[in-house]
């Protein structure tokens, strides 16, 4: 054999090797999911690689995890409904069960055709809410898919965009302010009718004539401690391999931060004066 045709050979058992350890840490939406609520509006393709969630005037619809997490690294690609989607939201989320719960949100507010979307953003902490963040995209989320990650750790939450990282909710519980550690939290997402709040506050209502409303979603994957029967997957033995449950974002990530919050972001609780004349709350002057 010439080395020409090892070179060649060697490059092709890399390729190939490498899409098989790619088909193997991709998510697989039967194996990963279940479908809750629609009846028949929410279907899993391409051998279930693939999903997609539908909204008619009758009824929306969602999916959950079939797992419990308790930390992770949550990666999910999203094509929103595309066209007049105003009074749509489509929720992509981690949250446990009860007045007490944990939350940590995705919210994508549809608009008229043209106008862009609205990313809406909250963490709930012990059944407390009101952590407000909203930004537009750099982009356009209905032409094609974008990846949606959470990171939470016991040290920080990170909502990120194409790897871009939007905004942070750090653990300050040393000063007082809960964080969302003990609660192992399910990944949800739906698709809904809000023409009541979504759009410029509800002043635009859905155009039934338009549905059904479709969002798709691929490619998930989490890097995640699953929760089961009382215990965590993640353990000190396989440390090297969970390096995000330490991660933080570096000099280079709060500039990209700051960044997005300078030029994206529409809305923020901790500077909202009308809506706290008391004070903001003491997590924003701290984070």
């Amino acid at each position: 054999m010439t080395s020409h045709s090892f070179v060649s050979m060697k490059i092709v058992l890399i390729s190939v090797l490498s899409s098989f350890l790619l088909a193997a840490s991709a998510g697989n939406f039967y194996q990963d999911f279940d479908i809750t609520w629609g009846d028949g509006r929410a279907n899993i393709l391409n051998n279930g690689q693939s999903l997609t969630l539908s909204l008619d005037k009758t009824s929306g619809s969602g999916f959950r995890s079939k797992n419990q997490y308790l930390f992770g690294k949550i990666d999910m690609q999203l094509k929103l409904v595309s066209g007049n989607s105003a009074g749509t939201v489509t929720a992509y989320y981690l949250s446990s069960l009860g007045s007490a719960h944990d939350e940590i949100d995705f919210e994508f507010l549809g608009n008229l055709s043209g106008d862009p979307y609205i990313l809406h953003t909250n963490v709930f902490t012990q059944g407390k809410g009101n952590r407000e963040q909203q930004f537009y995209l750099w982009f356009d989320p209905t032409k094609d898919f974008h990846t949606y990650s959470i990171l939470w750790n016991p040290q920080t939450i990170i909502f990120s965009v194409d790897g871009t990282p939007i905004r942070e909710f750090k653990n300050l519980e040393s000063n007082g302010i809960p964080f969302p550690k003990n609660q192992p939290m399910w990944i949800y997402s739906s698709l809904w009718n809000a023409d009541d709040w979504a759009t410029r506050g509800g002043l635009v209502k859905t155009d039934w004539s338009q549905a059904p409303f479709t969002a798709s979603y691929r490619n998930f994957s989490a890097q995640a401690c699953i929760w089961s029967s009382g215990s965590s997957s993640c353990s000190s033995k396989n440390s090297s391999s969970n390096s995000w449950l330490s991660e933080s974002l570096g000099t280079t990530g709060q500039q990209r931060i700051q960044w997005v919050q300078k030029n994206y972001m529409i809305y923020n609780y901790c500077t909202d004066t009308k809506r706290f004349p008391q004070g903001f709350p003491s997590e924003c002057s701290l984070a």
